[in-house]
């Protein structure tokens, strides 16, 4: 089957949030979507999100699934308001734990934070497959820019997150805690591995040098032929090398401190103290 995929670009992130919609009914799941933040002023806002929920209502959907690729360093995840509003159950990798368990360590979380996946509804492993109406999606365990990323493979549609970019662009970066070029390398061949003709949704980007607007959708073929990081057959060594090269010129993601505490919590804050203030920690020298 071929899903309904509607994209939402987020300009102050570079992400790509995807509505995919059952092409013979009203069923869908929301992925990857994001809650505005300033991290300047510490405001969160939900105007990425009403975006999502508007089509959403404006369609007519029903939300069966609020799917996460992984624990994004990059921007907030919105998944729990947007299930306040429209519902859903929320999604991700079965390696979350041992995620939480890393950053909850950083971020000196303590033993009330529960490193076991159970702020999330589901916790999905390699082989498993769910429904959106009658649109079957199987489930992918592909680590290497986290331990616990996911591709969700819906249809004749793959949802790779941040292990492949466009073709000009390239591949996930691998120098956060858990991370490996040599892991992300196997992973994306078993992306390769999926019929040429597969679309292929990518998470984020950036306008790769001489191209003038934002991309987000390619397919198995191209990423196999063109990809500037692992196409026409470069091997292991290689990527790894360049991989782990690019990763040390690399800073740190302007949002990974809040990201991070936030999304290893399913997108739920951190607990408000006695007056119901919401606080979020910065580990010095951690990361």
């Amino acid at each position: 089957m071929k899903p309904e995929v509607t994209a939402f670009f987020d300009d102050a992130t570079n992400t790509i949030s995807y509505v995919v919609k059952d092409p013979a009914g009203s069923s869908c799941a929301i992925i990857d979507s994001v809650l505005d933040f300033d991290y300047s002023s510490g405001r969160t806002d939900t105007r990425s999100a009403d975006e999502v929920i508007q089509f959403v209502k404006d369609n007519n959907l029903t939300v069966e699934w609020l799917l996460e690729s992984h624990v994004h360093a990059d921007h907030l995840s919105a998944a729990p308001y947007i299930q306040e509003q429209v519902g859903g159950k929320i999604g991700i990798g079965d390696r979350i734990k041992i995620v939480q368990d890393t950053f909850g360590k950083v971020f000196n979380e303590g033993t009330e934070f529960q490193r076991d996946g159970s702020q999330f509804d589901q916790l999905f492993q390699e082989g498993d497959s769910f429904h959106i109406g009658q649109l079957r999606g199987d489930v992918l365990h592909t680590p290497g820019h986290t331990p616990a990323c996911l591709t969700y493979v819906i249809g004749d549609a793959a949802f790779v997150g941040d292990t492949l970019f466009m073709p000009d662009f390239g591949t996930a970066r691998c120098d956060f805690p858990g991370g490996s070029s040599e892991t992300l390398y196997n992973s994306i061949q078993k992306i390769l591995a999926l019929p040429d003709d597969t679309r292929i949704f990518v998470g984020h980007d950036y306008k790769a040098p001489g191209r003038d607007e934002y991309a987000w959708e390619t397919t198995v073929g191209e990423q196999k032929a063109r990809n500037i990081h692992v196409g026409a057959g470069k091997d292991k060594d290689a990527f790894v090398k360049m991989r782990d090269e690019r990763d040390a010129t690399l800073a740190m993601p302007k949002l990974i401190i809040p990201s991070l505490q936030v999304n290893m919590r399913a997108g739920q804050m951190p607990p408000a103290d006695e007056k119901g203030d919401v606080f979020l920690k910065v580990p010095v020298n951690k990361l």
